[in-house]
C-alpha cells in the first residue's frame, strides 16, 4: 500500500465559477407580508421557501434568497432595490 496522505474534501466551500448569492437584508419598514410575496414574485420561491427565507431575514439579518450569474441576480437585485428592499449581490 501506498504511503500517499488524502487531502479532506471540502464541499460546502467549493463554488462554481461566476456563481453568486443574492442577500435579502432585514429592514424595519417592510411587512413578512410583503417579503414573501416578493420573494415568489421576483425569485421564484414557493410559499414555504418564501417564509423561511423571511424569518431568517427577521432573526439573522440577511438571507442568501438566490443563486446565480451575476446577470441574472442583477435585475431582481434591482427590482428588490425599486421595492425598498435593501439588496446585494456577492
Amino acid at each position: 500500500m501506498g504511503t500517499e496522505k488524502l487531502k479532506p474534501i471540502v464541499r460546502n466551500k467549493i463554488k462554481k465559477e461566476g456563481v453568486r448569492d443574492l442577500i435579502l437584508f432585514n429592514d424595519d419598514f417592510n411587512t413578512f407580508d410583503f417579503v414573501i410575496e416578493t420573494l415568489i414574485e421576483l425569485c421564484d420561491h414557493d410559499a414555504i421557501q418564501a417564509e423561511q427565507c423571511a424569518f431568517l431575514i427577521h432573526f439573522k439579518g440577511k438571507c442568501a434568497v438566490k443563486s446565480g450569474a451575476f446577470h441574472d441576480l442583477k435585475p431582481i437585485q434591482q427590482e428588490m432595490l425599486n421595492r425598498s428592499l435593501t439588496a446585494s449581490i456577492i
